[in-house]
């Protein structure tokens, strides 16, 4: 059944086994009915954890055009495979379709766009996307100074990053 599938593309997924977690997903509809949200969700992972991100995007954009609605975890998976691969642009056009989409992004989201923009070099893109947060009624946790801080160095804005540890305190974020 359905759930029996989904608890193995997770497996599939923690194993880093992207192929056979695509090949459950697609065996599904004849074999144990249509695939759900969790089991779009699992295959979006286990592909980003593949190093697989135009995969997940696929997923993503499949999800999208089929009966199974996408939700943040879909959109966060998604945004996670391009993180990895430092595809700011991507990551940051999920953000934004997301929010088009009626789908609220979380901490989660920022966290992983933040930090795509990081490594991708787009120091003033994350600090962008810090400040926007606020805006959003979404709170930035110390993983979020720490994306955004990660930026700046990389880019070698040094008076950047010692800015936003400054701001730790007054935003109730304690460094760890």
């Amino acid at each position: 059944n359905v759930i029996c599938y989904n608890a193995a593309i997770s497996a599939c997924e923690k194993g880093a086994q992207w192929q056979r977690g695509l090949n459950l997903l697609a065996e599904m509809p004849s074999k144990s009915g249509t695939p759900n949200v969790i089991s779009f969700n699992a295959t979006i992972s286990a592909c980003g954890k593949g190093n697989q991100w135009q995969q997940s995007l696929h997923l993503l954009r499949e999800m999208a055009s089929g009966a199974c609605v996408p939700d943040v975890i879909s959109y966060n998976a998604a945004v996670s495979a391009c993180e990895k691969e430092g595809c700011w642009q991507h990551a940051m056009g999920l953000l934004t379709e997301m929010a088009s989409n009626a789908i609220t992004p979380d901490v989660i989201s920022y966290n992983t766009v933040v930090s795509a923009c990081g490594k991708g070099g787009q120091w003033e893109q994350a600090l962008n996307l810090l400040a926007e947060m606020s805006s959003k009624n979404t709170i930035p946790n110390v993983v979020t100074y720490s994306a955004a801080a990660s930026a700046c160095e990389r880019s070698n804005q040094w008076q950047q990053a010692l800015r936003l540890f400054e701001e730790l305190p007054s935003n109730s974020v304690t460094p760890d």
